[in-house]
């Protein structure tokens, strides 16, 4: 599990685009027949994939968690990006059809990704501590409804499609969804934010060959990395998370901290960013 350590907004400020991508930018994911997992210091949260092929794979266990098995202390949010496949949870099995999502909390020592029948699944996952167990559900695709948000003049026709949170699947801290856009829109949270009380990552997906500017640092300093399909960046509480394709695409966003309140943000009006 590889250790994410971020440097301050001064520091980042002084980056080349190689620095600047290999801290906040995580790439590689998705690997056939393997989990890969990432470990950083946005509120603890652990991102990461699993691709099983012919077998099933397990979360991983690494010292980095400090624990005798992954959710002994944590949550996690799953989300099925790939073919329709399932995940067992103690002797459950709970099928995911392509961009369903699956909660598991607290205390569950025996959590595995099946392969799938028809296809390959591709499972994104994310985790945060938790401090108290909440049941295991499933947010299924075909059932969020969700009405869009934008301005289709200024190309951020949206919807928010929101699994994990105060009036969907309960967690601790962790919140998580996905953002899909209407055709000819392009960018994402824009006008854009902060949250000081919260970090956030991002997963770019179904990009195919066109790529995502993603905009960020702090509002009146931002910097900005070229992002591809299924790369994932990092984004800091004192950090802007924004960008624009160059075509279609989906993101996933997932966030920890003191609070699961989506609305409690920090705007960074478009007249202020530098």
């Amino acid at each position: 599990m590889k250790l994410h350590y971020f440097p301050t907004p001064e520091a980042t400020n002084t980056l080349s685009t190689e620095e600047l991508r290999e801290r906040f930018l995580i790439s590689g994911l998705f690997q056939p027949g393997a989990v890969t997992a990432h470990y950083t210091d946005l509120d603890r949260m652990i991102t990461g994939a699993a691709m099983p092929t012919t077998a099933a794979l397990g979360l991983p266990s690494a010292k980095e968690t400090g624990t005798a098995f992954f959710l002994e202390r944590r949550e996690i949010g799953i989300l099925n990006l790939g073919a329709p496949g399932a995940v067992k949870v103690g002797g459950t099995k709970h099928e995911l059809g392509t961009l369903d999502c699956l909660y598991i909390g607290l205390g569950e020592k025996d959590v595995s990704f099946e392969p799938g029948t028809t296809g390959q699944p591709q499972y994104y996952f994310v985790s945060t501590p938790a401090h108290a167990k909440h049941p295991t559900a499933v947010a299924r695709a075909a059932d969020l409804k969700t009405d869009p948000i934008g301005d289709p003049t200024k190309a951020n026709r949206r919807r928010i499609n929101k699994c994990i949170h105060q009036d969907g699947i309960k967690s601790c801290q962790l919140v998580l969804g996905f953002t899909e856009f209407e055709p000819g829109s392009l960018w994402n949270t824009m006008p854009p934010h902060t949250h000081s009380r919260r970090t956030e990552i991002y997963l770019y997906f179904d990009v195919g060959d066109n790529m995502v500017v993603h905009l960020m640092g702090e509002p009146k300093k931002t910097r900005h990395l070229i992002v591809r399909d299924r790369e994932v960046v990092l984004s800091p509480a004192w950090s802007i998370h924004c960008g624009a394709g160059t075509g279609a695409y989906r993101f996933v966003w997932a966030m920890g901290g003191d609070n699961q309140v989506f609305a409690d943000m920090d705007p960074a009006p478009i007249a202020e960013l530098r």
